[in-house]
């Protein structure tokens, strides 16, 4: 089962979902700080980070940067209900997912494996490496090429990829990305995909110049090229 690192300072809130995903069989390590949470990274070696956006000290937005400056671990931010601004901050600095609190267990580990999946399971399995343009896309070995050099994109950002370069110049709508890519059929927020596409774009795309790769359709949603 995976092993979850769970950072939340509501001592309610934290011992309900640790006791919950236990019982599920996870193994959970909890801790009540950023700066713990960090600490338990090296040692616990989780294999996906559930992280309280309003941390007292450091934030979840702050961890969740220093998470991304050295790791692709899977991030799913708990969140209270009504923190839009922070709800889309903290996508912006690489959350994979977000949960509004409270939720229930089974919530909780239905968006675990959502997520988990994603990392584990390329959209494609071909074995050819995809040449677009400066991009190099390795399905199978999971990697992504740009100019020569490798692309560090987080679980999210590279099934968003591998899911729009699969069928280059068809258009996907958000509410469809949703679905497919974040496996999230009771769940309407597009946020996610926004910001996915707008730290996706940042490490893929030429900030000088138009989108070249993942493009938006006004009024559509987003297609990839046509180069």
């Amino acid at each position: 089962m995976p092993r979850v690192l769970l950072v939340e300072d509501d001592p309610s809130v934290r011992e309900g979902v640790e006791i919950g995903l236990c019982q599920r069989g996870y193994e959970v390590h909890a801790a009540v700080t950023g700066e713990a949470g960090l600490e338990a990274l090296d040692a616990f070696r989780p294999d996906i980070l559930l992280l309280d956006l309003m941390l007292p000290a450091m934030s979840g937005v702050q961890v969740c940067f220093r998470v991304r400056e050295t790791s692709q671990l899977p991030i799913i931010m708990l969140t209270a209900r009504g923190d839009d601004v922070d709800i889309v901050v903290g996508l912006e600095a690489g959350a994979d997912d977000y949960i509004v609190k409270p939720a229930r267990t089974e919530v909780i580990e239905a968006r675990i494996r959502a997520v988990l999946r994603r990392a584990e399971s390329p959209v494609d399995t071909r074995p050819a490496v995809e040449h677009h343009g400066e991009l190099d896309i390795d399905r199978a070995g999971h990697t992504v090429l740009r100019s020569g050099d490798p692309v560090a994109l987080a679980p999210s950002e590279l099934k968003l990829l591998l899911h729009l370069s699969a069928v280059p110049e068809q258009v996907f709508s958000r509410q469809r990305l949703l679905k497919e890519v974040w496996d999230h059929s009771f769940h309407s927020d597009i946020r996610l995909v926004d910001a996915c596409v707008r730290r996706l774009r940042a490490k893929i795309e030429d900030p000088s110049r138009d989108p070249r790769y993942v493009q938006t359709l006004r009024g559509y949603g987003y297609r990839f090229g046509p180069l």
